[in-house]
């Protein structure tokens, strides 16, 4: 009998965009999808702004102000929240691309990031850790705002850290900004914990993967891709990103909710082997992040979707470098599937009975 990680039934999920390539504060989502808990204008009106009194403005209560708005970055990070029972844990999901776009959504977001345990890290590449070392320093600060002083917040890293990582076009090399070292990462208050095999985290609500399984023939990796290790001494082909992991969690009675960084290795085959590892007994619910699709060409994204919609996912958020393209395409194959994953935005997904905090409540109208 083969044996499955121990990923436990969750109550109900909150996920918040803080970093996302695409801002959209106005777009309704699809009704029956998930729960909006934030992020629209008149959420940040009500609030955020700063109220008038009733004689000042002809009678309007607040005022939208600009600079509450959060910005878009070319990067990804979202803070997922799971309750089991009267039990809550939460996980930041990669920190964008640097550090000044992390501060300044979360200022604006007022997100309670002292609620932040474990930071995990999709894989080494800059603009899923170039936020990592403020973030580190503003949960501890909102921790010890809090009174929580206690054990400091994890971050979960796959240990095989490339110096620089870069592309090669031609006979030209680019390379990009070098990822916080394991040293930087705990002097700066944090604990390091390195692992490249699946694992679950925070009571068994969170799980992360290993290693993941390419099996498709046209999710081909990370095109031009390079990495330079000081080891090795030179640069050398690095389009498989094999240290790439997702995040995953088990919203009972719905599914599987996965949390992709880049999909390097392909968005089919993350969500296949999410899917293998509790043994294909649990379907897939949600898949959010990124897609990795902004490049490819028609028939890979024509296969992707269709290899997706065989999946048959209640709810796709594709974000970061999935691309118009394949969005649109997900819209026209899979019609009130997508929910854009967009900076800013808060959503929620319950179990189908409705039940969160242990208290069995109405059925809202969207889950």
């Amino acid at each position: 009998m083969e044996d499955y990680p121990n990923l436990v039934e969750i109550d109900s999920l909150e996920i918040q965009v803080i970093i996302d390539n695409e801002l959209d504060p106005m777009s309704p989502v699809q009704p029956d999808t998930v729960q909006v808990t934030g992020g629209s204008m008149g959420h940040i009106a009500l609030m955020t702004s700063p109220s008038l009194q009733p004689d000042e403005r002809g009678g309007a209560i607040k005022e939208l102000r600009m600079e509450d708005i959060c910005c878009s970055a070319h990067g990804l990070s979202i803070m997922a929240t799971a309750t089991r029972g009267d039990v809550k844990h939460t996980v930041l999901f990669d920190v964008g691309p640097e550090e000044e776009a992390w501060r300044r959504n979360v200022n604006r977001l007022k997100t309670d990031i002292s609620q932040i345990e474990l930071i995990q890290l999709s894989h080494w590449h800059r603009d899923h850790s170039g936020g990592m070392l403020e973030a580190i320093r503003m949960i501890n600060k909102a921790k010890q705002d809090c009174g929580h002083t206690g054990d400091k917040v994890i971050v979960d890293v796959h240990p095989s850290r490339p110096d620089y990582r870069g592309f090669q076009f031609g006979e030209k090399l680019i390379s990009l900004e070098a990822d916080p070292t394991i040293d930087e990462i705990q002097d700066n208050g944090a604990q390091a914990s390195q692992n490249h095999e699946t694992h679950t985290v925070l009571d068994d609500m969170f799980l992360i993967s290993g290693e993941i399984p390419r099996q498709t023939s046209y999710e081909t990796g990370l095109k031009f891709g390079m990495r330079f290790d000081k080891s090795e001494g030179e640069w050398f082909s690095d389009e498989k990103v094999a240290d790439e992991r997702f995040l995953m969690c088990n919203l009972k009675g719905k599914g599987l909710v996965m949390f992709t960084g880049c999909s390097h290795a392909g968005v089919v085959n993350a969500s296949r082997h999410a899917s293998n590892l509790l043994g294909g007994k649990v379907p897939m619910h949600a898949i959010v992040g990124g897609y990795h699709l902004s490049l490819s060409d028609h028939k890979t994204v024509e296969d992707t979707v269709s290899d997706l919609k065989r999946l048959d996912p209640a709810i796709l958020m594709p974000g970061h470098c999935t691309g118009w393209r394949a969005k649109f395409s997900i819209e026209k194959a899979m019609p009130g599937s997508l929910v854009p994953c967009t900076v800013g935005t808060r959503h929620k997904m319950r179990n189908k009975n409705g039940v969160q905090n242990g208290v069995k409540k109405n059925k809202p109208k969207s889950l």
